[in-house]
């Protein structure tokens, strides 16, 4: 099994950010989500800066947030107007970013700094509920359109640096992330299907697998079982081939539980 890197000096998260912004609302099947999420910050050191890898921006070409002071985007519909209202003044921080385009353009992946775009849910919800201060300089790097597997985790692999410094990675996502398959309540009824892809992923993300193996497993997730059903489409699961290709390590489990009806999990590593 490949070397922990135990001085490494960041940490980096993956985990199911909820439905929209109904961790804030106080829906019920969100609770354990919710919990989970105010107490993850004490697990962690302190970060002087976050990057967010979220499932909800896909550009061209992989773009990092620029601006100082990013607005927020609102990015869900047809909820209740305080929804709208939600704040999270959060400061940028260009200074990541710049160095973000640098170690993907060094490492030949082509990219481009944004200042022109806020920070969607898939930062802020989370973020709300971890650093309610909003008082860490913070950014967000997009997907690659198309969702290939092996782009993203090259994607990681560029950006292994940043585990040398007091930064917090997160991947938001969600593991689960079929909206027809929701169940939108808290019976949390056993569902097979998705039991074995959760199942798969817990083995592929903490198993003894040396990283050029977990990376070849990952690359193939759609032989996975039950992969389509868990993911129609596999936005909300390609954050965790960042995160990995940066880690290049074994993971922690540290989520394991039900969201909307339907079991997710979360690693860090």
């Amino acid at each position: 099994m490949e070397d922990r890197f135990k001085n490494d000096t960041g940490s980096i998260v993956y985990f199911s950010h909820g439905g929209g912004p109904l961790p804030i609302l106080g829906e019920p099947s969100h609770e354990k989500m919710v919990r989970f999420m105010r107490a993850l910050p004490s697990q962690l050191t302190r970060p002087d800066g976050i990057l967010v890898i979220s499932a909800h921006w896909e550009e061209t070409l992989p773009s990092v947030i620029g601006n100082q002071s990013p607005s927020l985007l609102y990015d869900y519909y047809g909820f209740p107007e305080e929804a709208y209202a939600l704040k999270y003044p959060a400061p940028g921080n260009p200074e990541l970013a710049q160095r973000i385009h640098r170690l993907l353009e060094q490492n030949e992946i082509e990219s481009r700094v944004r200042t022109d775009r806020g920070f969607d849910h898939g930062l802020f919800i989370p973020l709300i509920l971890m650093y309610p201060e909003a008082d860490i300089p913070m950014t967000q790097l997009s997907l690659k359109k198309g969702l290939a597997p092996n782009a993203h985790i090259a994607m990681g692999r560029a950006l292994r640096d940043l585990k040398n410094e007091n930064i917090l990675i997160i991947g938001s996502g969600f593991s689960f992330h079929n909206m027809s398959a929701f169940t939108w309540d808290t019976q949390n009824k056993a569902d097979p299907e998705n039991n074995a892809f959760q199942n798969w992923l817990i083995d592929v993300c903490t198993g003894p697998y040396h990283s050029r193996e977990r990376e070849a497993m990952l690359s193939q997730w759609p032989k996975a079982p039950a992969a389509r059903y868990c993911h129609p489409r596999e936005e909300h699961l390609i954050p965790l081939h960042v995160c990995c290709g940066i880690a290049g390590k074994t993971a922690d489990l540290i989520f394991d539980d039900y969201i909307l009806g339907k079991r997710a999990v979360a690693f860090r590593w």
